[in-house]
């Protein structure tokens, strides 16, 4: 078990209107949450691919789910 956690936001300066969530466990990614654009960080085989997208409609719901809680926490504990 690793001493990561599976999803973490992150921001950029150079993109100021950007949030992106990115999941840290196989297979990796990059969701953009301003545009819905996904960069996986992972190389696939065809195989692969197939598995990759009955899964990766139920990861980038989890992402935007992690995204919705953490803004939660953060307005909560600024107020």
């Amino acid at each position: 078990m690793s001493n990561f956690p599976r999803f973490i936001l992150g921001d950029n300066t150079d993109m100021p209107d950007a949030m992106f969530v990115v999941h840290l466990e196989y297979p990796r990614f990059v969701l953009n949450i301003e545009t819905d654009e996904v960069e996986w960080l992972e190389e696939f085989d065809e195989e692969d691919t197939k598995e990759l997208e009955a899964e990766s409609e139920n990861l980038i719901e989890e992402a935007f789910a992690f995204y919705e809680r953490e803004i939660a926490r953060i307005e909560e504990d600024n107020y």
